[in-house]
């Protein structure tokens, strides 16, 4: 599916409904969050990215609560750390995210990152085991309505899905020009799990790109919405942050125009355009 409004939804791998274009919030100031939230709900927007590491979940909550809309028309994300993963600790973490969140319950928990082989060597398989069996446990509680990853590789949910019951429902990935992990992407769709593209601009550099410029050129868009639209045709849903209103709606209006299959191919082959294009194997937690 190419979603031609952002009012549409995918369905996950267990029935769930997610929007197909998200607003993240990774570095919103905590005392600012609130506000930003309360306006990309006013601007459109349903889906609400947030961690546990961002240090914004009060703020995001208090939108959700203030906003004036159905708590079930807003779809909330969060995440356990890295310092939290393992059964317990990853139980425990939930915790704190719903009393800061101040929600009865939360639309989708990922865990933040694989424990990784450089730090953990063997260890890791079994604390990423471990970590997925909490997440399994919240979903079956019914305290979650969804349950899924960020940053994992294929063969980590592979050694996830040895041992484990339920298959995970997201995959957040770092996707943007430059880096485009499409390898990824593909054996998630392939599998039935949906994929989220965190940092779908990366830096400044992907938006100055000469590629990217031309080509919004030729629609009349800004680079920003040639980014977003080549993210969505790609059948991944990209969490687009700002703090600014304009720039809310501008992220929005990104689905009136289809790039052609040289347009696409041209901006899966950019390379170097900066972002943090980390190999989760090599994290050093």
């Amino acid at each position: 599916m190419i979603p031609t409004s952002f009012t549409e939804t995918y369905e996950l791998n267990n029935g769930v409904r997610i929007p197909c274009i998200g607003f993240g919030t990774y570095k919103t100031p905590a005392d600012d969050t609130c506000r930003a939230v309360l306006e990309a709900i006013d601007a459109g927007y349903r889906l609400i990215d947030t961690a546990s590491f961002y240090g914004n979940e009060s703020g995001v909550g208090k939108a959700v609560r203030t906003c004036g809309l159905p708590r079930e028309d807003i779809f909330v994300t969060s995440k356990v750390w890295n310092t939290d993963r393992g059964y317990d600790k990853t139980l425990a973490s939930f915790d704190r995210t719903m009393d800061a969140l101040g929600l009865d319950y939360l639309d989708l928990f990922l865990i933040h990152w694989p424990a990784s082989l450089k730090a953990y060597g063997e260890r890791a398989k079994e604390i990423n085991r471990d970590t997925w069996r909490a997440l399994e446990k919240l979903y079956n509680d019914g305290r979650v309505k969804a349950i899924g990853l960020s940053n994992f590789l294929p063969h980590h949910i592979d050694e996830i899905m040895e041992t484990e019951s339920i298959k995970p429902m997201v995959n957040q990935i770092e996707f943007h020009p430059g880096w485009a992990q499409l390898s990824i992407s593909d054996y998630c769709i392939r599998n039935g799990i949906a994929v989220e593209a965190w940092s779908p601009f990366a830096r400044a550099a992907v938006l100055e790109n000469e590629t990217l410029v031309r080509t919004g050129i030729k629609y009349g868009k800004t680079s920003s919405q040639v980014t977003l639209r080549w993210i969505m045709q790609h059948g991944i849903i990209p969490l687009p942050k700002s703090v600014h209103r304009e720039r809310m709606d501008s992220n929005l209006d990104s689905f009136d125009f289809m790039l052609n299959d040289q347009e696409m191919a041209e901006i899966d082959a950019l390379k170097n355009l900066g972002g943090k294009c980390a190999m989760p194997d090599e994290m050093d937690d």
